[in-house]
């Protein structure tokens, strides 16, 4: 059976998709059977994996909302499944509310599924809301991304606050998995120092690979590729297969 990873973060851009991605893409070239759930209503996720956003005939929102089969909505592409987003879910929150046990809409989706993969990731939107707890309410773990920027600790003790209470009233099982740094910049002392502070706040969770500031990076989505890809020698895609090879060592 299946692990579910919730990558999360409140804070936008910090490369929370980027990782969800990028990760799909590499473990699945490792062999690995990878579902990336996009449950954000931004659905970059889904772009990111080659999809048209705007053609999607089934979506996460149908499987959440409208009760459709999960293994009806997810699209296989060659790197990896992807149970797709469209605009649709951002309404999804204000449907869900009316539901019984309204926080768990996404875990009932995703246990139907769940023994056919190695790893489902959830790119969960940048915010903590009812989407990002039924992300939290389906994991077994979550992935939290921390960009080696000024701030990047500013928001941790909501997110640590809301993942305490989760696993208090709604999901028991859930852990860190897992911290990788984000648009790491050796250069500067600063982007150390930060890195440093993240490993202390998260000891044991951060992963050895920081995924630097790279052009071919933030230049791949717009292609509809992840960066293995698009540039699979980039800084970029060499940081995200180390740290795939790091994941498939704690697994």
């Amino acid at each position: 059976m299946g692990k579910i990873i919730a990558v999360v973060n409140q804070k936008g851009g910090v490369g929370k998709t980027t990782t969800a991605v990028n990760l799909t893409a590499a473990l699945t070239e490792r062999g690995k059977k990878v579902l990336l759930c996009d449950f954000d209503p931004q659905a970059n996720a889904t772009s990111g994996l080659g999809l048209n956003k705007r053609k999607v005939e089934n979506s996460v929102y149908d499987v959440v909302v409208n009760g459709i089969d999960p293994k009806e909505a997810i699209v296989a592409t060659k790197f990896g499944d992807v149970l797709p987003a469209t605009a649709d879910l951002a309404g999804a929150a204000v449907e869900l509310i009316t539901m019984s046990e309204p926080s768990h809409q996404l875990k009932k989706a995703l246990d139907q599924v769940k023994d056919q993969y190695d790893l489902i990731f959830i790119d969960c939107p940048p915010s903590l809301e009812m989407l990002t707890l039924n992300g939290l309410a389906a994991a077994d773990g979550i992935l939290v991304p921390v960009q080696c920027e000024y701030y990047a600790l500013e928001g941790l003790t909501d997110l640590m606050n809301t993942l305490r209470m989760v696993k208090k009233r709604i999901n028991p099982r859930l852990e860190i998995f897992g911290v990788a740094l984000t648009m790491f910049d050796g250069r500067t002392n600063f982007s150390t120092q930060v890195a440093q502070e993240v490993r202390k706040y998260f000891p044991g969770k951060v992963y050895a690979t920081a995924v630097p500031r790279n052009v071919r990076l933030a230049e791949a989505p717009s292609h509809g590729l992840p960066v293995g890809a698009y540039d699979k020698h980039s800084k970029g895609a060499i940081a995200y297969n180390a740290i795939a090879d790091e994941i498939l060592k704690k697994l």
